[in-house]
């Protein structure tokens, strides 16, 4: 088992111990640590916490993770658009239809695959087997910068930055219409939806979801827009924008289903920046990934309706 101490922040009191828990440790599911609450293997001053535990705050929470067994996942020589690289951390730029780590229906050509093969066996194992080094996603339409860890100790370290809002992410998109404001902050809990699981909604009572806003330039009908994101919600961007009226061009799910851009095969989203605290030497680090072709290609097409 590896053995982990998370410190509790006094802002962090009452939180539920299993929500606290996903957000501390990237890509830790909630039903996860409930799994390992169940297990007895979360535990505070040498008692197990139950599941319905609540911080009081300035606690340290001690979380016996699995070891990480052997993978059955192929390792493939996928090329990889590596921004950084050093012994505790690599940031990719990864492109868009790529799926980031294997699951149902998509158990080759994903990003992990593409780094099994480049790391060996230099990534952190804290998300189990399935998610070697992984400690953020992106959607597989995105295009962009994700950090992935290759030791525990960073993978903790990143979790942390993530989840106190100290590592920030920034992302560009297109949206069909016209946000009345240049910039702002759209403040609305994200939760499951309840009828389509497959898909996110603003649900009161959801987990809490910040995406900050600037328009940097206004077409015809569109909008280049600019995101930071606060929290790290699945389809933030996405369900934020189309709550607002100004859904990303070519998604799927949240979009339009006809628009002029309606079948460019995916969102038109990339994650642009990245800044973090190195794990080690503690520099602050900005990383920058240029707009991908097919962004740039439609950024043309605008300029010529204009």
């Amino acid at each position: 088992m590896n053995e982990i101490v998370l410190m509790a922040s006094p802002d962090q009191a009452g939180k539920r111990i299993d929500s606290w828990l996903s957000e501390q440790i990237g890509g830790l599911t909630r039903s996860a640590a409930q799994n390992l609450l169940s297990e007895k293997a979360v535990s505070c001053d040498g008692q197990p916490l139950k599941k319905n535990y609540k911080l009081t705050g300035g606690e340290a929470v001690t979380v016996q993770l699995p070891e990480l067994r052997e993978v059955d996942i192929t390792p493939e020589n996928i090329p990889l658009d590596i921004v950084y690289e050093d012994t505790d951390i690599i940031v990719v730029n990864k492109p868009r239809g790529m799926v980031v780590h294997p699951a149902a229906g998509n158990w080759s050509g994903t990003l992990v695959n593409a780094l099994m093969y480049h790391c060996g066996d230099s990534l952190s194992g804290i998300n189990g087997e399935h998610r070697p080094g992984i400690v953020h996603r992106i959607d597989k339409d995105t295009s962009g910068l994700l950090v992935v860890a290759k030791n525990d100790t960073a993978h903790q370290s990143l979790a942390a930055q993530i989840a106190a809002h100290t590592a920030h992410r920034g992302y560009e998109a297109i949206v069909i219409g016209s946000p009345r404001l240049d910039e702002g902050t759209i403040d609305k809990p994200i939760a499951r939806h309840k009828t389509d699981r497959k898909k996110m909604a603003i649900v009161e009572g959801g987990r809490e979801a910040v995406t900050h806003y600037t328009v940097l330039k206004r077409y015809r009908g569109y909008t280049h827009m600019a995101f930071r994101l606060e929290t790290g919600r699945t389809h933030q961007i996405r369900v934020h924008m189309a709550s607002i009226g100004h859904p990303i061009i070519g998604d799927p799910v949240y979009g339009l289903k006809k628009d002029r851009f309606s079948d460019i095969g995916g969102q038109c989203l990339h994650a642009a920046k990245l800044t973090l605290c190195h794990p080690k030497t503690g520099d602050i680090m900005n990383f920058f990934a240029p707009l991908p072709s097919y962004f740039t290609d439609i950024l043309n097409k605008l300029e010529k309706m204009q």
